[in-house]
């Protein structure tokens, strides 16, 4: 029998506290062995608890959740979930503490909501199953780097660049896209991530990147030195027109359990670009964006898949591997200039 996942949750209001106890103690695969309503009590009950996994308020009083986070993260790394508000300020914040090494960040529910924290459950299990080493040194996404030491040799071809990314996908994000310079292929991106978070994602891109990068807006026109990552929300993102490849943002349920969905851009690319394309799944649970990474692999396009050391979860891009839809897998810190050397306009004879 697998081991139940052992949670500290962390929260200055009792009432949220409550709610998130109720939640994760309904699934028989968690039990909350502790609370503690601030930044103090919580470093005592790690201390005397020791959890396998924390649920972390951003908003507390004495000392916010960032800070705590990144006290967490440098003398006693574990898997840290934050609970956020579905704010600009909140959505700021959770993207903050995804870089500092925060394992995922979930927002609380609006007043009404009927499925209160509905993830939060198989995120806390994923946290405890993760085998990844909590270790951080500083912010590794604070200054941007070098965007590629080729970078002014670089010529796009005419290849699109798909990915996909869910749970560590921040980080695994910013990691891939510093490598691109500033006139990098068009590339589409679908992070699974609430509809609130992607706005302040895509400004904290481009202000890490060279490219340009910006949420995609229906019938936005796919051009080289542009990246559009997909809104959060109630569509999907695709690709579309052969004449003149664009974003389209379509209405249609949720597929995988995700809206946007990764493998509805993947078969939306796998379509419209064939071999011209090039496929990347990253970090993240579940399953979505396997079987359309295997239909671009099917159409001639070339495709890379995270390895497990270096993912946070080894869940889609392992289901992906799987299912033959990886040509190659690769570690985290390469991807970006494997993408860079497949889409060269060198590389394809092309221009």
């Amino acid at each position: 029998m697998t081991a139940q996942a052992r949670v500290l949750v962390v929260d200055d209001s009792a009432t949220m506290r409550g709610l998130i106890t109720a939640i994760l103690n309904s699934d028989p695969a968690v039990t909350v062995v502790g609370q503690a309503a601030d930044a103090m009590q919580a470093r005592q009950a790690i201390k005397d608890l020791d959890p396998d996994v924390v649920t972390l308020d951003i908003e507390m009083p004495n000392m916010n959740g960032l800070e705590f986070l990144e006290k967490i993260m440098r003398l006693r790394p574990m898997p840290v979930i934050m609970v956020s508000t579905l704010t600009h300020r909140g959505a700021e914040a959770s993207i903050a503490a995804l870089e500092i090494g925060a394992f995922d960040c979930v927002g609380k529910p609006l007043p009404g909501d009927p499925h209160p924290f509905s993830d939060l459950a198989e995120k806390v299990k994923a946290a405890a199953r993760s085998q990844r080493k909590f270790i951080i040194s500083g912010n590794k996404a604070a200054t941007p780097s070098p965007a590629n030491s080729n970078a002014s040799e670089y010529r796009a071809g005419r290849k699109i660049v798909a990915i996909g990314a869910s749970t560590g996908g921040v980080e695994a994000l910013i990691a891939v896209l510093q490598k691109f310079p500033a006139n990098c292929p068009p590339t589409v991106i679908t992070q699974h991530m609430p509809h609130t978070f992607t706005k302040s994602f895509a400004e904290r891109l481009n202000r890490l990147c060279a490219p340009t990068v910006a949420e995609a807006t229906d019938g936005a026109r796919l051009e080289i030195g542009k990246v559009y990552l997909a809104p959060g929300g109630d569509r999907h993102l695709q690709v579309a027109n052969p004449s003149a490849p664009c974003c389209r943002l379509v209405e249609r349920d949720p597929v995988n359990g995700h809206r946007p969905s990764v493998d509805v851009l993947f078969d939306s690319v796998a379509e419209l670009a064939g071999r011209n394309a090039v496929g990347v799944i990253l970090t993240g649970m579940g399953r979505d964006g396997a079987s359309g990474l295997l239909k671009m692999r099917h159409a001639g396009a070339r495709t890379f898949g995270q390895n497990e050391k270096t993912c946070i979860v080894y869940g889609m891009p392992r289901v992906a591997y799987e299912l033959g839809a990886v040509e190659t897998q690769l570690p985290l810190s390469s991807i970006g200039e494997e993408v860079l050397k497949s889409t060269t306009a060198r590389r394809e004879g092309s221009e």
